[in-house]
C-alpha cells in the first residue's frame, strides 16, 4: 500500500488523545506526505463543512480526531457526497465512548492509531440511514434516546462515561409507549416498548454487548426492542446482556432487517451514535451497504463476516 500523499485532518478541539493534536501533526508530517490540510472545529456539528472541503480537495486520506459524534457527522458527509465513499477514514478515538473505534479494534493509543491510518486495512463498512442522516453504530429511541439527551453536553464533559450511568438510573422508571414496527415491510412488533434500538455493530453505549450477531459489513441492520419497565426488570435485562446473549432475556426481542419502519404513540427523543436528536413519533431506518471505507488493524479481530 502506497503512503497517502494528500491528507486532511478534521479535529475536535476539545477532545484529547495521547500527546494531543501537536503530537498527531508531528507523526503525520514525519511520513512522506505531500500536502496536509488541517481543520479544527469547536464542536462536532461544525465538522461537515470541513469534510466537504477535504473531499473537494481530493485527499487520499481523511483523519477524524474526536468522539463518536465527530465520526458520525464525518461519515455522514462521506456517504452522501459524490466521491466521498472512496476516501478512507482513519479514526483517532479521542472521545468518551469511541464506540465505532472500539468495535473495529482501533485502540485509544495515538501511535497505534496513526500506524493503522497509514498501514492498516481499508475496510468497506455499511451505514444505517435515518431521516436522511447516516449512522455507523446505532440509532435508538425511548429510554436510550432520553438517557443520551440528558447525558449530552456539560454532564458528559464532566463525568465521561459515568454520565450515561447517572442519566440511565434516572430514566429506568420512565413510561413505555406503544410501538408498531415493520421489518422489510412485514409486521413484526405491536406492543408496549421502553426502547427501540437499531444497530450496525455489536457493542453500544456503556460497553453493553447488545447485538450479539451484528456485523458492520454484512448488508443488514440488527433491531432490538426492550419491554423492560422499572429498575428490577431493567436490571434483569442488562444482567442477561452482561453474561449471555441479549435475546435470551424475556424483556428483549431481536431480529435483522434492511429496512425498519417505526411508529410510536407518543413523541420521544431519538439518538444517532450517541448524539441526541429531536423528538419523533415515526421514522424509517435502512441500511446503506459498503457506504464508506475505514482504516482498521490489518490483523483485526473486530467483527467481520469471515
Amino acid at each position: 500500500m502506497r503512503t497517502p500523499r494528500r491528507i486532511a485532518v478534521v479535529a475536535h478541539q476539545r477532545k484529547n488523545l495521547g500527546g494531543g493534536l501537536d503530537e498527531l501533526r508531528r507523526r503525520i508530517t514525519g511520513k512522506d506526505v505531500e500536502e496536509l490540510l488541517w481543520f479544527e472545529v469547536p464542536k462536532s456539528r461544525k465538522a461537515p463543512k470541513k469534510v466537504r472541503e477535504a473531499i473537494d480537495a481530493g485527499v487520499d486520506l481523511l483523519i477524524v480526531w474526536g468522539g463518536d459524534g465527530m465520526v458520525q457527522r464525518s461519515l455522514d458527509v462521506l456517504a452522501a457526497e459524490k466521491g466521498g465513499s472512496k476516501i478512507p477514514v482513519a479514526i483517532m478515538p479521542a472521545g468518551t465512548g469511541n464506540l465505532l473505534a472500539g468495535n473495529l479494534g482501533i485502540p485509544t493509543d495515538l501511535e497505534k492509531a496513526v500506524d493503522i491510518a497509514f498501514h492498516g486495512e481499508r475496510r468497506s463498512l455499511d451505514l444505517g440511514r435515518l431521516d436522511g442522516e447516516h449512522f455507523a453504530v446505532m440509532a435508538g429511541v425511548g429510554f436510550d434516546g432520553a438517557m443520551i439527551k440528558d447525558a449530552d453536553g456539560a454532564l458528559k464533559d464532566r463525568l465521561g462515561k459515568l454520565a450515561y450511568v447517572w442519566t440511565g438510573i434516572r430514566h429506568v422508571n420512565g413510561e413505555a409507549t406503544h410501538a408498531k414496527i415493520k421489518v422489510d415491510g412485514a409486521d413484526w412488533f405491536d406492543d408496549e416498548a421502553s426502547c427501540v434500538l437499531i444497530g450496525n455493530v455489536g457493542t453500544i453505549t456503556g460497553g453493553i454487548r447488545a447485538f450479539d450477531d451484528a456485523v458492520p459489513d454484512d448488508g443488514w441492520l440488527d433491531v432490538g426492542v426492550a419491554t423492560a419497565q422499572g429498575a428490577l426488570q431493567w436490571a434483569r435485562a442488562l444482567g442477561t446482556m452482561a453474561v449471555g446473549r441479549s435475546d435470551n432475556s424475556p424483556f428483549v426481542r431481536m431480529t435483522r432487517a434492511q429496512r425498519i419502519d417505526v411508529k410510536l404513540d407518543s413523541k420521544l427523543e431519538y439518538e444517532l451514535d450517541g448524539g441526541a436528536r429531536a423528538k419523533t413519533r415515526k421514522f424509517t431506518a435502512s441500511v446503506v451497504p459498503a457506504a464508506v471505507k475505514v482504516c482498521v488493524p490489518s490483523d483485526s479481530k473486530s467483527e467481520s463476516k469471515s
